[in-house]
């Protein structure tokens, strides 16, 4: 499915026509004028998008731009802020998008899916499992005040200790603490927890901006999330608009990349970026050692 259709920044006039008009009378207050000239000289088309499109480029190539100036446009919900210049709602407006018409229905399960929403998830992971950890201590002193308590029920007052005390007789210490708290969070790794996120957060008929989704993930967590990526688009009636570096996200099926590096901007396949030919290169280098 594809819900957003194109994507197109300011043309090279819109940008020195607002920049002489109003860049300098500013330019006392503000020393940034991002995101206007980040892509002066770089001749990047309309963006035609597909149900999978990747944006691949250097760290300064705009990708995190185009997906925050993608996600503000459409109006798209996200977490974590982002870097809003005092010139970005000036450069939006010169932006132009075009939908189908079931965006409409979409936009309510769409949204933008930052590296620092899934750090800010994990943390809060974290805390859960240090409470978890606590309470657990809490618990075992409890089992065994309980277990070997000399204890007699005199009235009905007693009749929760008294099944705290069944209870402790029955069970095993860690039994007896596992039916009490959330077993299953602090068993996880970042990398698991963070693969959860993903599938928590994408929901069926919805467009997801995807920024750097690799971070914290091993590479056959990786090679999961493309499984479920592709599914979700396939199956499912996502679309996904992704910035990465990661192979195994590139090589995904049906994925239309642009590559920001390249001058005139335009889609290329995956084994033709620079980065992944330095990849292979490096591979070819070593070869005789895998076989060894």
């Amino acid at each position: 499915m594809t819900y957003l259709t194109r994507f197109s920044l300011p043309s090279v006039g819109q940008e020195a026509g607002f920049l002489s008009g109003n860049f300098e009378n500013k330019r006392t207050c503000y020393t940034s004028r991002y995101p206007f000239g980040v892509f002066l000289g770089r001749e990047v088309p309309a963006l035609e998008l597909e149900p999978m499109t990747i944006l691949c480029g250097g760290n300064g190539s705009g990708k995190t731009t185009i997906l925050n100036l993608m996600g503000e446009k459409l109006g798209l919900r996200r977490g974590t802020v982002f870097n809003r210049s005092s010139f970005f709602g000036e450069y939006l407006k010169l932006c132009r998008t075009e939908t189908a018409p079931v965006f409409r229905k979409a936009k309510e399960n769409s949204r933008v899916i930052t590296s620092d929403d899934v750090f800010d998830y994990l943390l809060d992971l974290r805390y859960v499992n240090e409470n978890i950890d606590h309470r657990r201590k809490e618990l075992l002193e409890e089992y065994a005040d309980a277990r070997y308590a000399r204890f007699q029920m005199r009235s009905m007052e007693d009749y929760d200790r008294l099944r705290q005390v069944v209870d402790a007789q029955r069970k095993t210490g860690s039994r007896y603490v596992r039916d009490r708290v959330m077993n299953d969070v602090a068993e996880k790794s970042n990398g698991e927890s963070a693969f959860a996120f993903f599938t928590k957060e994408i929901r069926e008929d919805g467009l997801y901006l995807l920024d750097e989704p690799e971070n914290s993930l091993s590479p056959q967590l990786q090679r999961e999330l493309v499984s479920f990526l592709e599914d979700s688009a396939r199956f499912y009636r996502c679309q996904f608009v992704i910035s990465t570096h990661s192979p195994f996200l590139l090589a995904m099926r049906g994925a239309k990349i642009y590559d920001l590096d390249s001058v005139p901007v335009q889609p290329c396949r995956w084994t033709e970026l620079e980065h992944i030919r330095a990849y292979w290169q490096f591979f070819r280098e070593h070869q005789g050692e895998f076989e060894a």
